[in-house]
């Protein structure tokens, strides 16, 4: 049986990493979306955007092929995603063949939107935008667990041997990781991430080998011309 063609829409932000991992998971997938940028300037707070999200963030995404149905916070999107339109399994796992490795693969998902987003994001914060005095021990703090959570890839690829973390496949587990990854290497320099890929070799080349898939790259030159873009 073939799954009809979705017509969908992303709500994004240029710069902003969450929206991108949807966009990496749909050009995983194929599948045609139009993208609608939301700038951070108030409107992200009002009308037409906050009547599709009542949090006021980005992503949000509109399945116009499903009634217009709307979702929002880029983890929720990602499993309705592979849930709708993997159903080859390319980058999921059927739950009816193996609920092990689907229920792996929710584990890290959850690890990313729990422990890589808030902290990378608390980091890339108060390394880089807090205004006033700069707060050494926040600093320190954030990029700590930034290095701490690394060392969790790590060690779970080391102690398995692995190049993915669940199931021997690139899987929307590890391509959850990527956009928040490139923050990695644009703002933490100077700070206790510094050194991160020969203290984690696992976990470098993990990052290396998920850079080189072709709709990592697609969207990392899309995000860099988005920013390029954006209103001034």
């Amino acid at each position: 049986m073939t799954t009809p063609t979705p017509s969908l829409t992303l709500y994004s932000h240029r710069n902003g990493p969450n929206p991108w991992k949807v966009a990496i998971i749909l050009d995983e997938l194929a599948l045609p979306y139009n993208t609608v940028f939301i700038e951070m300037d108030g409107s992200q707070k009002a009308s037409p955007y906050i009547d599709l999200c009542p949090n006021g963030r980005m992503p949000t995404l509109v399945d116009h092929s499903n009634n217009d149905y709307t979702i929002w916070e880029s983890g929720a999107i990602i499993l309705y995603i592979v849930s709708k339109y993997d159903t080859e399994h390319k980058i999921s796992f059927s739950k009816e063949m193996d609920d092990d490795l689907t229920g792996q693969a929710l584990q890290w998902l959850m690890f990313q939107m729990s422990g890589q987003g808030p902290y990378w994001g608390q980091a890339v914060w108060f390394s880089r935008y807090h205004p006033g005095d700069k707060i050494p021990s926040a600093i320190e703090r954030y990029t700590k667990e930034v290095r701490r959570v690394l060392g969790v890839i790590d060690l779970e690829l080391r102690r398995g041997n692995k190049e993915w973390l669940v199931g021997g496949k690139c899987s929307y587990a590890d391509l959850s990781f990527v956009p928040w990854n490139w923050y990695t290497d644009m703002n933490f320099e100077g700070t206790a991430v510094d050194g991160w890929r020969e203290e984690f070799p696992f976990a470098a080349a993990w990052d290396s080998r998920l850079r080189e898939r072709a709709a990592v790259k697609a969207n990392y030159e899309k995000r860099g011309a988005a920013v390029a873009a954006a209103p001034k």
